[in-house]
């Protein structure tokens, strides 16, 4: 499910989008890492587990991922 995580925008499920940047390896693990950033405040860069990125969450009794391309919502 990884490789499904393409540079660009996404929305989390809260509301606020955030920019991919591209992929990381972590250097002990070697899980695959998300790198991105907040398109709001001060932007700062952060990494995530990919496999939470993906993540598929029950929310308020509906389904609904943790991050959508903003793209496929349009």
């Amino acid at each position: 499910m990884t490789d499904e995580i393409k540079p660009g925008r996404y929305r989390h499920f809260k509301g606020r989008e955030y920019e991919v940047l591209g992929m990381a390896t972590h250097s002990e693990t070697l899980e695959p890492m998300v790198v991105y950033r907040p398109l709001y405040g001060e932007r700062g860069l952060w990494v995530r587990p990919a496999s939470m990125f993906n993540e598929v969450l029950e929310r308020d009794g509906r389904t609904v991922r943790r991050f959508t391309p903003v793209d496929a919502e349009d």
